[in-house]
């Protein structure tokens, strides 16, 4: 009987998937609010290179989001408007979503010790679930703003102003949530991802001050809390779907594909007779393996151990973000 087990921590090289997308206006729609999940990367960095990219990630995006705020608090100075301002902190506030983001890249990037012996990998979805909890804190915001509108309708003043406030809002936070969702998906972070549809849904927020103020100018004062009301259920939405990619990580889900993928590249290596198990399981933004291999009980241990190497080498060259693996290889019966 032989085990074998080595760590991978370069991959360079390129993969393509194939992905089902909804068509159609209403699937546009949907994309726009809730992004396709890519549950493997679309593409591949060091564990190292990853860890550097989503940290670069959240320090642009803070940037972007901070001038944001300058250019809205200016907006409000000239304007006035107290309504403004309240829309401008929960915009700041928001934005500082992404420090335990930082930190939980910050933290993955260091080396696993004798207590934490996998690592700190896994600080990154419980980053994911504060993420989480404040989209859920956005809709329940929106939600109750809108009702309360609805039951006393408020004069909105300085209609110019707070369209170019909330224009100014949209575009900060939907440029910010782009960036984070690309590059969260690049290093397989869905935590990041998370952090990228928050960002969109503040910017469908402030997207919703523009249509309130252009239907309040055009003379239909409820078009304010109308437009609230359609954001709050397109954030709901949009919860539904960073819930479900947040809560798989810490159940350790994976995607099926990427089991099919491994079982089909291990089985295609010579002298293994059959794959017995394969687990896996993400740690923040990198995949670990657990393997069991049946092998020719004929084969020495030395010939049983080049094929556990030889085919874990082929696995994480198979599978993307694969970082670590551990193969078993025992003799078949």
């Amino acid at each position: 009987m032989s085990a074998h087990h080595h760590h991978h921590n370069d991959h360079d090289h390129d993969h393509a998937h194939d992905h089902g997308h909804s068509h159609g206006g209403w699937g546009a729609v949907r994309g726009l609010f809730a992004p396709h999940s890519h549950d493997a990367a679309d593409s591949l960095d060091s564990a190292l290179e990853s860890s550097a990219a989503g940290i670069r990630a959240v320090k642009i995006s803070l940037l972007v989001l901070a001038l944001t705020t300058v250019v809205q608090i200016a907006i409000v100075a000239a304007s006035g408007s107290v309504a403004l301002a309240a829309d401008t902190i929960h915009n700041f506030s928001d934005a500082l979503t992404a420090v335990p983001l930082w930190i939980a890249f910050a933290l993955g990037a260091k080396a696993a010790t004798r207590r934490y012996t996998y690592g700190f990998g896994r600080v990154e979805d419980l980053a994911g679930l504060f993420v989480v909890g404040m989209i859920t804190l956005s809709a329940v915001i929106a939600g109750y703003e809108a009702i309360r509108r609805l039951i006393h309708p408020q004069v909105i003043d300085h209609v110019g102003w707070v369209a170019l406030a909330g224009l100014v809002g949209f575009l900060g936070n939907e440029t910010v949530a782009v960036y984070r969702i690309r590059v969260g998906r690049e290093i397989g972070s869905a935590a990041l991802v998370a952090d990228g549809i928050h960002a969109r849904t503040d910017g469908f927020t402030s997207l919703a001050v523009v249509l309130g103020a252009g239907g309040v100018a055009l003379g239909y004062p409820l078009a304010d809390p109308i437009v609230g009301l359609i954001i709050t259920v397109a954030i709901l939405a949009v919860l539904r779907t960073a819930v479900r990619d947040v809560f798989r990580r810490l159940l350790d889900g994976v995607d099926p594909a990427l089991v099919d993928t491994a079982e089909q590249s291990l089985a295609a290596e010579p002298g293994v007779r059959s794959v017995h198990s394969v687990r896996m399981r993400w740690l923040g933004h990198r995949l670990h393996a657990d393997v069991e291999l049946d092998l020719d009980p004929e084969l020495s241990l030395a010939q049983a151990h080049q094929i556990a190497h030889d085919a874990e080498h082929r696995l994480v060259h198979a599978v993307p973000k694969l970082t670590t693996a551990l193969i078993h290889a025992y003799p078949a019966r």
